[in-house]
């Protein structure tokens, strides 16, 4: 069977039960600092050590947990390339506000034809900077709501 890094993974009761006692056994490592390894055995088959470092071993113990609960995870590199449905989708916007943020160049892409193409990453950092300034735009409200003893 394969599959595609981009391709949503949800798995069956069985193999997110598995993701959850892995992710489980894994959580009491994250803390660590120091060398890690990982250990892959094949059945009686002798097996092979990995190195893992700390950051790796998050990526793997949120994937796990996530696949556990149910939900479908997908890994997608920086540089891929998506439409603006795609990109819009990930926003949460309509694909028409996605083409006026395109239009002023508030996220970069380029033409592929008469179709737009937007970067993964450029849509993340978009996605992040919105959401520090909604944050901000809230503390300020907040703030200012205790200094007129608002009751909030």
């Amino acid at each position: 069977m394969s599959i595609q890094l981009s391709d949503p993974l949800q798995l069956n009761d069985s193999d997110a039960q598995q993701a959850l006692e892995s992710s489980r056994e894994l959580a009491q490592y994250l803390g660590q600092r120091k060398d890690l390894r990982f250990r892959i055995l094949a059945g009686k088959e002798k097996g092979t050590t990995l190195p893992l470092s700390p950051k790796v071993l998050r990526v793997i113990h949120d994937v796990l947990a996530r696949l556990a609960k149910g939900e479908a995870v997908s890994l997608v590199p920086h540089d891929t390339e998506m439409t603006t449905q795609e990109a819009a989708n990930l926003l949460n916007v309509s694909r028409p506000f996605l083409t006026k943020l395109l239009d002023d160049h508030a996220i970069p892409s380029r033409k592929v034809g008469t179709h737009r193409r937007v970067l993964f990453k450029d849509v993340l950092k978009y996605k992040r900077a919105s959401f520090q300034k909604s944050q901000q735009a809230l503390d300020e409200l907040a703030r200012q709501a205790q200094e007129l003893n608002m009751g909030y």
